[in-house]
This record gives C-alpha cells, structure tokens and sequence, in this order.
C-alpha cells in the first residue's frame, strides 16, 4: 500500500504539516505498506536548498522514515509534457493568452459569473479563437497558459467517473465545478493538478492521503486520470490542523514552524499530543 506525504521546499514545515506527515506514514506502516517522499519544487522561483533541508530534518526528528529516492517534481518536467501531449493531441488544450487582470476584468463585467472552488471560473475569451489568431499570438512571442477544454474533456472521459474516499465514502466526479482550468504555464511547466496526477502514477501511489482542503480537487484529478489512462487510488482527506482563531496554519506563520518548536523544547511526543495523536512507539 504505497502512500506519500508531498511537501513544498517553500518555507518551513509547521503542525499541519506534521500531522499530514504523520497521518499518512501511519497508515503505510500499518498495512505494511511503502512510505514515499516527494518533493513538489515544481515552483523553482520559490523552492529552496534550506527549506528542503529543513523538511528532511523536521520529518526525521518526528520518527518518520521513507524510502529513497526522493522524487523531486523539478528532474522530471519530461513526465509533465508527455501528459500534456497526449491530451494536446485529443484536442483537450487550448492556449489562453488573456493576463489574470484581463480575466479579472471580464468577470467583473459579467453578471452573475459562476464561481468554482477556486473562485471565478474563467469566462472562457481565449476558447474559440481561430487557429490561425491562435499562431500568429504564439509566433509573435505573446506568453499564454494551456487550459483543459472541459467540456470536450467531458465528452471524452466515461460518463460517469466514480471515485472513493475511505472516510466519506464514494463519490461521483462532478469535474467541471472547475471551468477550463490551467494546466500549465510558461513559467510553470505542470499545474499542481496534473503534476500531482502524474506522480501518484507513476510512483505507484494506491492510497492518496492530504488534507480535507484538496477534497473538491479530487474531482478534477479523477477526470485527468480518465483522459490519461491511469490506476485510480483510493483517496482519504484528513481534516486540517488550525489555529486559536479557527486559520488554517500556514507556512508564513513561523511561530508555529517545526523548526521553532523544536527551538523551543518540543519533543515528538508533545507534537503528537498537540496533533490529539497517539505518541509514536519511539516518541520520547
């Protein structure tokens, strides 16, 4: 039963992070399963050498162990664009060249826009464009995303796409809730949807653990499974580690940062009791 924990080298890690971390390496060992590490550095302006160390060293300090290598998502951009072709050469992109003010001001133009949960779904300027407006924007240099053409990905896909959760049972996809989403961009060769789809695939993942916050992305990674002819895991979303007031923890929130309790005194034993998790066989 492989299963993963897929952290970002982008600050440091704090109890959320811990307890996703844990959560997951948890169910591995209990079924005798694999315990995976992945680096998801696809954001290569933002990752960092000293946050990956960090990481490393947070989740070793709590007891966790797992197997090497680590897949880093910046050493396998290769894996992204044969996934990108494949759904290229079906039809199921098109390039978008509106900038995200552009896209801000054409939905403050419209009335009742739909709202996914992401927000706004984009109102779809760039979907019909003619091929040859289309080559000339991309021969003249003008930057563009590549978006998911959904309802052609609908079209494609099975007509109904189930999907399981262990904790909150079976679900049936309802993907489009998303609009034309991006998958990838100039800057960033994968969204974090499709890398994501890709890894767990490719690393064999049968078990997706993470955070309840990702549960309505799942609808979307299961249509992207479909197009791409992947295995479906088994998914469980964990409910999420918040603060006094009710906020979700978050990386700028240093304070709470593993690496500062650790400073501070902290043992794995007093995160865990800080989790409401049983200690570790080997907490001290």
């Amino acid at each position: 039963m492989p299963a993963r924990f897929a952290p970002s080298p982008t600050g440091w890690l704090h109890l959320g992070h811990a307890y996703a971390a844990l959560f997951a390496w948890r169910q591995a060992m209990e079924t005798d399963g694999r315990f995976l590490v992945r680096l998801e550095d696809i954001d290569t302006t933002r990752a960092r050498p000293e946050y990956e160390t960090a990481l490393f060293e947070d989740l070793a300090w709590l007891g966790v162990k797992w197997e090497e290598p680590v897949r880093r998502q910046s050493a396998h951009f290769a894996d992204y664009q044969a996934a990108l072709d494949q759904l290229a050469a079906r039809e199921l992109l098109y390039p978008c060249f509106c900038t995200r003010r552009e896209i801000q001001e054409e939905i403050a133009r419209a009335a009742n826009a739909p709202h996914g949960p992401d927000g706004a779904l984009y109102p779809g300027t760039c979907r019909d464009l003619e091929e040859n407006e289309r080559a000339r924007r991309i021969a003249s240099g003008q930057p563009y995303a590549l978006r998911l053409h959904m309802s052609r990905a609908l079209a494609a896909a099975a007509p109904e796409m189930k999907w399981q959760d262990l904790d909150h049972g079976i679900h049936t996809a309802t993907p489009e809730i998303f609009g034309d989403v991006v998958l990838a961009r100039k800057d960033t060769p994968a969204s974090y949807h499709l890398a994501v789809v890709v890894d767990d695939a490719l690393q064999g993942i049968t078990h997706v653990t993470r955070g309840a916050d990702l549960l309505p992305a799942t609808h979307l990674h299961r249509l992207l499974i479909a197009l791409l002819g992947l295995p479906v895991p088994l998914w469980r979303h964990h409910r999420l580690i918040t603060d006094a007031q009710g906020r979700r923890l978050a990386k700028r929130d240093d304070a709470r940062s593993l690496r500062q309790l650790r400073a501070q005194g902290w043992t794995p034993a007093d995160v865990c009791r800080a989790l409401d998790l049983p200690p570790a066989r080997d907490s001290a």
